[in-house]
């Protein structure tokens, strides 16, 4: 059944100018025509939608409800208890041995490191190591004075030796080293000059002349004959593709073309069309399915009500109360009375036998030892009590006898 009304084609949507609500007024767009195929496969398939869906859905509400109900009554105190009993058995043991076996422990052990490692490492190092540095850093001071004093002897009688021995000497050397360094690079031009000589005439010129009267023409003529050859097999090559491409192009792509053009599109199109109604109709099925699933539920709830909820509240509120207000009124508050006044004769009689107890064991020490000694007042010119200062008893250090 179409619950959905939808207004005609070219028919305009009238609205009660007292029902607009207030604000600007908002064009709406027209919606677009429909095929008679939609409107045709509409109907049937909403109603065996409907059909299909709404035992599910019934199904599915009795599902959701019987969940809340297991997890407000089971598992949710299920999991709780299961969280306190983790903490029980897991949290709570670690905490305390961690605050009073660890952490004791571990004082224990950080104060005895102390005593026995630190003080007396401070101790070594204070009394034993400071002075013996001390010891060892000036007779460091003295070795180092003595051996700058030998250093600076030594020194000396480097610098004259090198002021008046080697330097002569090296001024020889370097003038020996270049007259035999001229000798060698004159030398060495002369050789490299003849050397190049007979390299150009012997080896550039023969080879220049064979690139150019030989080897050029040759990888021309090569060069040429590669070209040629390229040609041909490019115009080969692109004949056979241009073949090979309007036989594909005929015997596949054509065919292809008109097999999507004139089948699948029209058949995807009429698919489209069904997929889209049934769409629409499982999920209007499935609202009402809903509205079908809570009417069921009430009337479900209200048989419930009034087979087993009024009836245990009738008997508990026209029976049950007013026999147990009867039994507390004539059992239970004398009971309760009664236990109170035994449980304050009890505590009376255990605090005069307390009292008696403390005050046999206060004569017997008295019949022991005697009597205690009072303690002997100290005058000590202040005012007892809350009595005021005169000017006969004043306590300072001017007006004291």
């Amino acid at each position: 059944m179409d619950l959905e009304k939808r207004p005609r084609e070219g028919s305009e949507t009238r609205v009660d100018p007292r029902e607009r609500p207030p604000g600007p007024a908002v064009r709406r767009e027209p919606e677009a025509p429909e095929g008679c195929l939609a409107v045709a496969i509409r109907i049937p398939v909403r109603i065996i939608v409907l059909v299909l869906v709404v035992p599910v859905r019934m199904l599915w509400d009795a599902l959701v409800v019987a969940g809340r109900f297991l997890n407000d009554t089971l598992l949710r105190p299920l999991g709780r208890a299961l969280l306190w009993l983790g903490r029980a058995v897991f949290v709570w043991p670690f905490v305390g041995l961690w605050r009073y076996v660890v952490v004791p422990l571990g004082k224990a052990l950080g104060w005895l490191g102390n005593v026995l490692v630190v003080v007396p490492l401070v101790w070594l190092y204070r009394y034993v190591l400071t002075p013996v540095g001390h010891a060892i850093a000036w007779a460091a001071r003295g070795v180092g004075a003595g051996a700058g004093w030998i250093a600076r002897g030594v020194g000396a009688a480097l610098g004259w030796v090198y002021a008046w021995l080697l330097t002569p000497v090296g001024h020889a050397v370097m003038w020996v080293l270049k007259g035999t360094g001229a000798g060698l690079a004159a030398l060495g031009i002369g050789v490299w000059t003849a050397f190049a000589w007979l390299a150009r005439y012997l080896v550039v010129v023969p080879a220049l002349w064979l690139y150019t009267w030989l080897l050029a023409p040759v990888g021309r003529a090569v060069a040429w004959c590669c070209k040629g050859l390229v040609w041909l097999v490019s115009v080969i090559v692109t004949g056979i593709g241009t073949a090979l491409y309007w036989i594909a192009r005929i015997l596949f792509v054509l065919p292809a073309l008109a097999l999507w053009r004139w089948i699948l599109t029209p058949a995807g199109r009429v698919l489209a069309v069904v997929g889209r109604e049934v769409w629409d109709a499982l999920g209007h099925a499935w609202r009402v399915a809903g509205h079908i699933s809570l009417a069921v539920g009430r009337l479900l709830g209200t048989l419930l009500r009034w087979i087993f909820v009024e009836p245990v509240r009738w008997v508990y509120r026209s029976v049950l109360t007013p026999v147990g207000h009867v039994v507390r009124d004539t059992v239970l508050r004398p009971a309760a009375e009664a236990a109170r006044s035994v449980r304050r004769g009890t505590r009376q009689a255990l605090a005069a036998a307390r009292d008696s107890v403390r005050q046999a064991r206060a004569d017997f020490r008295r019949m022991l030892f005697g009597e205690p000694r009072q303690p002997q007042p100290v005058d000590r010119r202040e005012p007892s009590g809350r009595e005021p200062r005169t000017l006969g008893s004043s306590t300072t250090a001017l007006t004291k006898d």
